[in-house]
């Protein structure tokens, strides 16, 4: 979990100056802060957060949390269960609401009754709307960042074929595959590449890309063309850093994801929503398209309009239009 502030005694003091923010798919709690050992890689949003920027860590304290089911520091199907085995298998079957009932716990045992503000894209965009519909007095302001209501037949799509890039591979083993060994990580890289082509534009990957070969070899000789080779390169990456139980249980939590389930439908739940809200949507993002932000932001009555991030990096903008991410954060938090 990374935590920025001065110290945990000023949390305590203040109490209202706690912010939540919450990672995407396979992001994790190394939300700022230089490469390390435990981290290759450095903060994924190191320079929204941090004093003077826009989650100032001198004014605000600021944590992010490992999700449930992943293999960052939270419990997940790699975890050891009681018998010192990994869960695999054993280990249950998540939903969206699920997690973020353990953050609530989480939370209460922190002493934290209420956030300054909860953040989040993408997957963790789910998780803020589900905090704040389902506490919405413990949430004073939030942010909703590429993300959707409800997990869309297309979203649940991409992530099917996702899984099943796991789970056909035959290391698989329905889950208990030998985590002392490689397991079934050509699924996993897989995986990492069906979902990465649907992070990026169709327009960038063809400016970057278009049809070249890959530096050094040659299509016509059974080389790669350069996007092929991109979409190697972030599949080798991920599976040095991630389990495939993981991303199989993260991935079905993301398509269980509808705010509205036994609430009556998305508005119904969606008017619970009391924080001060501003929703923004990715104009070139194709996964969760600026509709479904726009179905946010016209349901949530503390939201009065889509805000559009304009980006040739499709859904992945969110993370990388860092200065627009941060002037919707400055302006929540001048409310």
């Amino acid at each position: 979990m990374t935590v920025a502030y001065e110290t945990w005694g000023q949390l305590n003091a203040e109490r209202d100056n706690a912010v939540l923010v919450l990672h995407a798919l396979t992001g994790d709690s190394h939300v700022t802060g230089p490469a390390s050992p435990e981290h290759p890689s450095p903060g994924w949003w190191g320079s929204l957060i941090g004093p003077g920027q826009a989650l100032d860590t001198d004014r605000w304290f600021v944590l992010a949390p490992n999700i449930l089911g992943g293999c960052q520091g939270s419990t997940g199907p790699a975890s050891p269960a009681p018998d010192a085995r990994p869960w695999g298998s054993r280990f249950p079957r998540l939903t969206t609401r699920d997690q973020v009932n353990a953050e609530m716990a989480w939370a209460d045992a922190l002493g934290i009754q209420r956030w300054a503000l909860v953040v989040g894209g993408s997957a963790g965009g789910m998780r803020a709307v589900e905090w704040a519909v389902t506490a919405p007095d413990r949430v004073q302001r939030l942010l909703l960042l590429a993300t959707t209501a409800a997990a869309s037949a297309d979203q649940i799509a991409w992530c099917h074929a996702q899984i099943r890039a796991i789970t056909t591979h035959p290391a698989w083993h329905g889950g208990d595959f030998d985590r002392s060994g490689p397991g079934p990580i050509g699924g996993l890289a897989v995986a990492r590449q069906i979902a990465h082509i649907t992070y990026r534009s169709a327009t960038e990957l063809d400016t970057r890309f278009g049809r070249a070969d890959q530096t050094g070899e040659l299509v016509s000789d059974g080389g790669r063309y350069a996007v092929q080779s991109y979409l190697d390169h972030h599949g080798a990456k991920l599976i040095r850093r991630f389990d495939a139980g993981s991303y199989v249980t993260l991935t079905e939590a993301m398509s269980s994801h509808d705010v509205g389930r036994d609430r009556g439908g998305i508005d119904a739940a969606l008017a619970r929503v009391t924080a001060s809200t501003a929703v923004a949507a990715v104009d070139s993002d194709r996964l969760y398209l600026p509709a479904e932000g726009a179905r946010l932001a016209a349901a949530i009555p503390t939201a009065d309009r889509l805000e559009t991030i304009h980006s040739d990096h499709g859904h992945d903008g969110f993370l990388i239009e860092v200065d627009a991410v941060g002037k919707l954060v400055a302006d929540l938090l001048q409310c």
